[in-house]
C-alpha cells in the first residue's frame, strides 16, 4: 500500500523501506529489481570516480569508454547502461560487485 503524506507542496508519495522506487513507478517487480541493481552499480561507479578525483576524461580512460558516456553515468542516465555494461565498467576500475540471492 502506498503511503501518502501532505506538506506545503501538496501530497507526496513515500516508498516503503525495502521496496524499489522503480516498482512504484510502474515497473513489474522483476524489472524493478534489475533497475534498482543498475542504479546501485551506477552510484558505486560515481562514488569511485569521486573518491579518485578523476575528471570525466580521466574516468573515461580508466573505464575504457568515452567522456560523453562518463557524463551520462555521472548524470544517472540509467536507461543508457545495461547491467552487463555496468558490471564491465566496475571491473575495469577494480570494483568487485557481487550478487546475493534471497528467497
Amino acid at each position: 500500500m502506498k503511503k501518502r503524506t501532505q506538506n506545503e507542496h501538496g501530497p507526496r508519495h513515500i516508498t516503503p523501506v525495502g521496496r524499489s522506487v522503480f516498482y512504484d513507478l510502474g515497473f513489474d517487480e522483476a524489472e524493478a529489481r534489475v533497475l534498482e541493481m543498475r542504479a546501485e552499480l551506477m552510484a558505486a561507479l560515481r562514488e569511485h570516480i569521486g573518491r579518485k578525483g578523476w575528471t570525466q576524461s580521466e574516468a573515461a580512460k580508466e573505464l575504457g569508454t568515452t567522456q560523453p558516456r562518463v557524463s551520462a553515468l555521472m548524470k544517472g542516465a540509467w536507461r543508457d547502461f545495461s547491467a552487463d555494461m555496468l558490471l564491465v565498467l566496475a571491473g575495469r576500475v577494480g570494483l568487485r560487485p557481487t550478487l546475493k540471492l534471497a528467497a
